[in-house]
């Protein structure tokens, strides 16, 4: 699952919620390849709105093009995490209130924690 040496020398997420912290940290210093060190080899992710980007380094590639802006992140307080053997479902709600954030990650062999699947932005249905 983790076998890309050039993800391998970033520090891991030794519990589910602690991908979120790592997501930030990395994102605010513009490292799209530590970003992306957060994600299992073969990861999907709903990002951008409306589509699916598939594979680390697809991800990282976007990551490329979206911390080329410098956009800043905030820390949101994780909801419960819920875990079911070497699966877990970890969320934020976005600090406006406006929708959910929601990912699948499963632990990997050494014990650490990978996103699998990633939904950044989900928005209800408007009534």
């Amino acid at each position: 699952m983790t076998n890309n040496p050039e993800y391998a020398a970033y520090a891991k997420a030794m519990r589910p919620e602690d991908i979120t912290r790592l997501f930030v940290a990395r994102s605010n210093a513009g490292d799209a390849a530590g970003v992306a060190a957060l994600y299992e080899e073969h990861a999907v992710m709903g990002y951008p709105p409306g589509e699916v980007t598939t594979g680390r380094e697809a991800i990282r590639v976007l990551w490329e093009k979206v911390l080329a802006n410098s956009p800043r992140f905030e820390p949101e307080d994780p909801l419960p995490t819920l875990v079911s053997d070497d699966i877990a479902l970890t969320s934020t709600p976005p600090k406006d209130g406006s929708g959910a954030r929601a990912q699948v990650v499963r632990r990997q062999p050494d014990g650490s924690w990978l996103r699998l699947i990633d939904q950044p932005e989900f928005l209800p249905p408007k009534p």
